[in-house]
């Protein structure tokens, strides 16, 4: 709670590929913030290196009240290139829950190397068995079960947002929800 307010994690859409931009800008502010990173190879002059990308191009959470993000976005001028993604149907402000963040980044943290974004959020997702890890470095994570590029992967879903998939998770270290 901030100011008697309740704290939640926004969707915030940055445009023109300015998200690490938008980023920089919250953490000299000192705005709890995650984007979702992923390692790029590049090729230049003959060499290979690696860089962090944005995983979507565009996105951005930012855990604050909804009041201080309309707010700080406000200030941000006529030039505004961060707004909130919205509900179709409700029209108000995209929320995720803590447990569902905390999860995600969990998740984003331990697989930086090989985290495999789903962008494109099918059906299937929806249709596989909710589990729990109960053991080893994702223990806690909930999310539903999947088969992806020939392994089960827990899937953590960010409704209607985007999803990550873990490596593959023991059976025997699933529980069903």
């Amino acid at each position: 709670m901030l100011d008697g307010k309740e704290v939640n994690w926004f969707a915030i859409r940055v445009s023109y590929g300015r998200v690490l931009k938008f980023s920089a800008q919250l953490n000299d502010d000192g705005i709890e913030h995650f984007v979702p990173m992923c390692r790029k190879r590049v090729e230049r002059n003959g060499k290979t290196s690696v860089v962090f990308i944005p995983a979507v191009s565009n996105l951005c959470f930012v855990r604050a009240t909804k009041s201080f993000v309309e707010e700080y976005l406000r200030r941000m001028g006529e030039v505004r290139y961060a707004h909130f993604m919205w509900e179709k149907s409700t029209r108000n402000p995209i929320i995720v829950s803590d447990k569902a963040m905390d999860d995600f980044i969990r998740v984003c943290r331990i697989m930086n190397d090989d985290a495999l974004y789903l962008k494109d959020i099918t059906e299937k997702l929806r249709e596989g068995q909710r589990v729990r890890v109960t053991d080893g470095p994702f223990k806690g994570v909930e999310g539903t079960i999947l088969r992806i590029r020939r392994s089960r992967r827990v899937v953590v879903e960010l409704p209607g947002l985007l999803a990550v998939a873990t490596n593959y998770v023991d059976p025997l270290y699933l529980e069903i929800l």
